[in-house]
């Protein structure tokens, strides 16, 4: 019987006491926990950022037999227990003040019944810094702080500046007290899809080392090829049988479907987990990472800022850009890199210019497929059909009934894009014929003159 995958199971103690499949990443965790004391690390939803601050719950908390037969049982010897504040802002819809408010008092509320509180801590860092002081007080031991998806509140009021300034000046002063507490503190790791600038959350908090695009962290969470083959070989081959091709094919398409993301200029490929996870679990190449989230505050950046889509495919920028978001900004290129929609293909170390692509095959379908509602008349329900139709119509050489149909998708340009017409029909353009799976690229020159589209299939090309 092939051991379970732990799909959607985020803790580490269920993973390792009901039998499910980890790979190993504690050497890298021990590297951490060993080098440096305030970390903060940016990922892509889904991409394993929960387990991992689970897994570091349980090291701190001296949970030796959670670790059996991996790497960092050969390497910790001492397994010391630190009071542990584990803060999850990824339970909670932030859509007024209060509702932050109302997470962080329930977290203090709970440690405050463990280690008590003072008369005079009446706000949320005056409460939090006397919680922490005291942790360390009573146990002799430094305080732990892992803070589960920070940027939760702030990506859910994008657009909305009002409350952006009420979560950012609460939630600055809140992390303002890891540094007054520094001398209490054992660690302290943040976690986020995202790193805002100019927001002033981090700003006395300048003892954060960002390990974001650190190479030396780059894997510690996701998949790599060589963990993908080692741990996974039996879901690999039983999925080669049941498509009936040959094992390596098998690993060819995973890769296609779910590997790609570069968080570093010359890391190797990283396999999204869920999707890998729940490729190999359902038997079957689906969209997995698409399904669990929809990106609603991104597609209405991309037609705020009149973004040419035709860009997502060779998109040049610097690391500076890549490494923080401005919420007063419309460019919405570092939040499509840091939530995992692009990412990074190629780097200038001349210029510090990197070139971003989609990362893999879900993703860019995903992404396009989901865009077809915002940019056309078609509907989520209609859409597939239409891109079956398209399909078959090229195929068949029906040039007329083709662009009958792409008509329809051009029909009715909204009001508020008409003074960008030309562009909006690009995009329009760029989404359907990237869908339909076919070579096309658009305003190619020629020494004729210059077409805005090529149209290639292995049999003909319009």
């Amino acid at each position: 019987m092939l051991q379970p995958l732990p799909i959607g199971v985020q803790d580490f103690n269920k993973v390792r006491t009901e039998g499910y499949m980890y790979v190993d990443k504690t050497a890298l965790l021990y590297r951490l926990v060993k080098t440096g004391s305030y970390y903060f690390l940016s990922r892509p939803r889904r991409f394993g950022k929960s387990l991992l601050v689970s897994t570091l719950e349980a090291y701190f908390q001296g949970r030796k037999e959670l670790f059996k037969d991996l790497a960092i049982e050969g390497l910790e010897k001492d397994w010391a227990v630190h009071p542990v504040f584990h803060l999850d802002l990824n339970t909670q819809k932030y859509d007024a003040p209060e509702k932050l408010d109302r997470v962080l008092n329930e977290y203090l509320e709970s440690w405050e019944r463990i280690y008590g509180r003072e008369p005079s801590e009446v706000d949320f860092s005056r409460r939090f810094g006397g919680v922490i002081r005291r942790a360390c007080e009573q146990t002799g031991q430094g305080v732990v702080i892992l803070v589960d998806e920070y940027d939760k509140p702030m990506l859910q009021a994008i657009g909305n500046e009002e409350l952006q300034e009420d979560y950012r000046s609460t939630l600055k002063a809140f992390y303002g007290a890891l540094k007054s507490m520094d001398r209490y503190i054992r660690l302290g790791l943040l976690t986020g899809v995202t790193k805002f600038s100019k927001v002033s959350v981090f700003s006395d908090l300048n003892n954060l080392e960002d390990i974001s695009m650190d190479n030396r962290y780059a894997d510690l969470c996701g998949i790599t090829e060589e963990e993908l083959r080692d741990n996974f070989k039996e879901y690999v081959c039983k999925l080669a049988d049941k498509y009936r091709i040959p094992e390596e094919k098998a690993y060819i398409r995973l890769k296609e479907h779910y590997d790609g993301y570069h968080f570093t200029e010359d890391s190797e490929g990283l396999y999204n987990p869920f999707s890998l996870l729940n490729a190999l679990a359902k038997q079957k190449f689906g969209n997995y990472w698409f399904e669990t989230g929809t990106p609603t505050y991104l597609v209405e950046l991309l037609k705020r800022s009149h973004y040419d889509l035709r860009r997502l495919t060779q998109e040049r920028t610097s690391g500076e850009v890549l490494d923080s978001i401005d919420t007063a900004s419309d460019h919405p290129v570092p939040l499509l890199y840091q939530s995992g929609y692009l990412t990074i293909k190629d780097y200038n170390p001349r210029f510090d210019v990197y070139t971003l692509d989609f990362p893999n095959k879900e993703v860019e379908e995903g992404l396009l497929k989901f865009l077809i509602p915002y940019y056309t008349p078609i509907n989520k329900v209609e859409s597939p059909f239409q891109v079956e139709q398209f399909v078959k119509e090229v195929e068949a050489g029906d040039v007329d009934g083709f662009f009958r149909r792409l008509q329809s998708f051009l029909a009715d340009t909204p009001y508020e894009l008409a003074r960008e017409q030309e562009l909006h029909y690009q995009n329009v353009l760029f989404i359907v014929f990237k869908l339909v799976g076919l070579y096309v690229q658009a305003e190619y020159h020629t020494s004729q003159g210059r077409v805005d589209l090529l149209l290639q299939t292995p049999d003909m090309c319009t």
